[in-house]
């Protein structure tokens, strides 16, 4: 699960101090929550693939594994404020400044290709 996006690029962040030089790069950058639920296996994970079809893609692709890497996960999730703790969850940073955030209940009971479109339309705005 942690493979289906390091073997696509995604930088596996473990810890607090990996998840903040991360963010503060500059630029555009991608951080996913994963987690092993099944809207991860099902919309998530292959939704997050298919958005980087894209003519604009951010610059970083990183990710922290809820549940396993657990103060990584604190640490990005102190980013994602005011959002809840939620995973999966996928959010895009410009200039280490939140500007989407997608929580669990827009993945869940939603199609890959919906995920990976509104991710596109993120990209396209932002990257």
């Amino acid at each position: 699960m942690k493979s289906e996006l390091t073997e696509a690029g995604f930088e596996d962040l473990t810890t607090p101090t990996s998840v903040d030089n991360a963010i503060s790069k500059p630029g555009t950058t991608l951080l996913v929550v994963n987690s092993v639920c099944g809207c991860s296996a099902g919309a998530a994970r292959p939704g997050i693939l298919m958005s980087l079809d894209n003519g604009k893609v951010p610059q970083h692709l990183t990710t922290v594994f809820a549940g396993f890497d657990v103060e990584a996960t604190s640490q990005a999730r102190r980013y994602t404020l005011p959002y809840p703790p939620s995973s999966p969850s996928i959010a895009l940073f410009k200039d280490g400044k939140l500007v989407h955030f997608i929580e669990r209940h827009h993945i869940e009971g939603h199609s890959a290709k919906m995920v990976a479109e509104n991710l596109q339309a993120a990209y396209n705005e932002f990257c």
